[in-house]
């Protein structure tokens, strides 16, 4: 259910029983130094977060998809579309493990995404946030087509928008 496929890419939605998955990729130094401000999550809060990642796919078709490559089977992070600062709609997030970054595989996962967010889901836009320095990300975003908006300061820390509009054809 709500599986997605690229040419090399496998995207599965967390379970509630991958408790310990979700919160390994989560507390990894190179995924959480900007997704979580540098912090090891909780076990409760990675059990809480799956709590509404399976609410959001019930209710809402969205939440957050592990990444396995095809053919390895290997998980090499996530990706998905979820709520975060005074956004009314969810934005596009990412978190690969640092030895799969820089082999285009997050901008697979985020174009996935996007299609998914347009096609599927009908949105007409969809934004991505990332703290200013991480630029890894900020790329990832451009190369997925989205184009850079803003940077505001949240929770202290210059954080940048990039959004991608839904492309009309006439």
């Amino acid at each position: 259910m709500y599986e997605l496929k690229t040419p090399r890419l496998h995207l599965i939605p967390f379970q509630e029983d991958e408790l310990h998955l979700f919160h390994a990729l989560n507390s990894n130094a190179y995924i959480r130094k900007y997704l979580w401000d540098d912090q090891v999550i909780s076990l409760e809060t990675a059990k809480e977060a799956l709590a509404q990642n399976k609410l959001h796919f019930e209710q809402d078709r969205y939440g957050i998809w592990k990444i396995k490559l095809t053919k390895e089977g290997e998980v090499i992070g996530f990706v998905g579309l979820w709520f975060f600062f005074d956004e009314a709609q969810p934005q596009l997030i990412y978190g690969l493990l640092e030895k799969f970054s820089g082999q285009g595989f997050a901008t697979e996962a985020a174009g996935c995404l996007i299609d998914y967010a347009f096609n599927a889901l009908g949105f007409e836009y969809l934004m991505a946030a990332m703290d200013e320095p991480h630029m890894a990300s900020q790329n990832v975003a451009k190369r997925a087509g989205m184009r850079y908006i803003e940077t505001k300061i949240e929770n202290k820390k210059p954080t940048v928008f990039y959004r991608i509009d839904k492309q009309r054809s006439s």
